[in-house]
């Protein structure tokens, strides 16, 4: 850290108090009095006192213009030097919140966990490595939502997507409306950065939009949608006659593939958490996070210091001024008399 000074050539002032020396004295006119044995004593005894305080206001007068100036000067103190990533990417998450993401169906260490729980899981430490990218987070079920609008804040992103609960948002399947709501977040974006990751596990059941016509619309808008399957398609029940295997699901590949195909996006299928985490890892290579940096040093203004303390020496001076001129006051009545 250190001390700068904004507008430094307000120091060329410093001189101008001298000036008032080249300027001619005011004459004094010594009015008619009346001599007093005593007066002289005392007027020598005053006019010691006022020397003194006459000193004192000058060289508090001089403290004042030194810091009137120094605060003109606009003293900065400048901090360490700051490195920023440039965001390389505007990404947006889709997180389905239907019914059928509570399928637990999806394994990690052996164990069966829903298909939301996974999502949370790996989703998450994708958002902590996307330092420097701007997320935002849509839930979707009957309608979509926005949770989390475009952000640098990865850790509210990320706590928000572990609090959110199935049935929150409904429970059917809106793709076609949370394809649009990205589309629209991400509109003023610039338009390489567009991306949108849309995980679902069904088909699209619900909202006002066609997810094919909004697939259209984000191509127009140069949106890339990138499409995650979850779900592993069966799962292991327990029934009378020991473990057994079911189908779940319906989900519609199909148009999760024409979706990232119309906006040159890919489709991955995750049927457990393994490749789910492999997934996120592809799309970290595909959109990488930006290693470009801004620099920059933090600027704290310090003038408000300096002028505080002359107000106050200003201040002093007027007091000083006006209790002198009460004690001198007292002669001239004398003189007068």
């Amino acid at each position: 850290m250190n001390i700068e000074f904004a507008w430094p050539w307000f120091f060329a002032a410093l001189p101008l108090p001298l000036l008032a020396l080249l300027l001619p004295r005011a004459a004094n006119a010594t009015p008619p009095a009346l001599h007093f044995p005593f007066y002289d004593a005392l007027q020598i005894r005053l006019q010691s006192y006022t020397g003194q305080r006459s000193r004192s206001r000058l060289i508090l007068a001089v403290l004042t213009w030194l810091l009137l100036v120094l605060a003109a000067a606009r003293p900065q103190l400048i901090g360490e030097t700051v490195h920023l990533p440039v965001s390389g990417r505007s990404l947006m998450l889709a997180v389905d919140l239907s019914g059928s993401m509570q399928t637990k169906d999806m394994r990690i260490n052996g164990h069966q966990i829903s298909r939301l729980a996974a999502v949370k899981l790996v989703a998450g430490q994708f958002i902590n490595k996307r330092k420097g990218d701007r997320l935002g987070l849509i839930l979707f079920g009957d309608e979509a939502y926005l949770q989390v609008p475009l952000t640098f804040d990865r850790k509210t992103v990320h706590t928000l997507l572990d609090e959110a609960q199935i049935g929150m948002a409904g429970k059917q399947t809106a793709i076609g409306d949370a394809i649009g709501l990205a589309i629209k977040r991400l509109r003023k974006e610039p338009a390489r950065n567009r991306i949108l990751i849309l995980l679902t596990d069904g088909t699209n059941t619900a909202g006002n939009v066609d997810p094919l016509k909004a697939a259209d619309l984000a191509a127009e808008e140069g949106v890339r949608i990138y499409t995650i399957g979850i779900g592993s398609g069966e799962m292991e029940v327990q029934t009378l006659f020991g473990p057994r295997r079911v189908a779940t699901g319906d989900l519609d590949e199909a148009s999760l593939k024409a979706i990232a195909s119309k906006t040159h996006g890919r489709y991955f299928r995750a049927r457990d958490t393994a490749q789910l985490a492999k997934i996120y890892t592809l799309l970290d290579r595909i959109e990488p996070v930006s290693k470009e940096k801004q620099s920059w040093r933090p600027v704290n203004e310090l003038y408000f210091w300096p002028l505080g303390a002359a107000f106050l020496l200003s201040v002093l001076i007027a007091l000083s001024a006006a209790f002198g001129q009460r004690v001198t006051s007292a002669p001239a009545e004398v003189r007068h008399a």
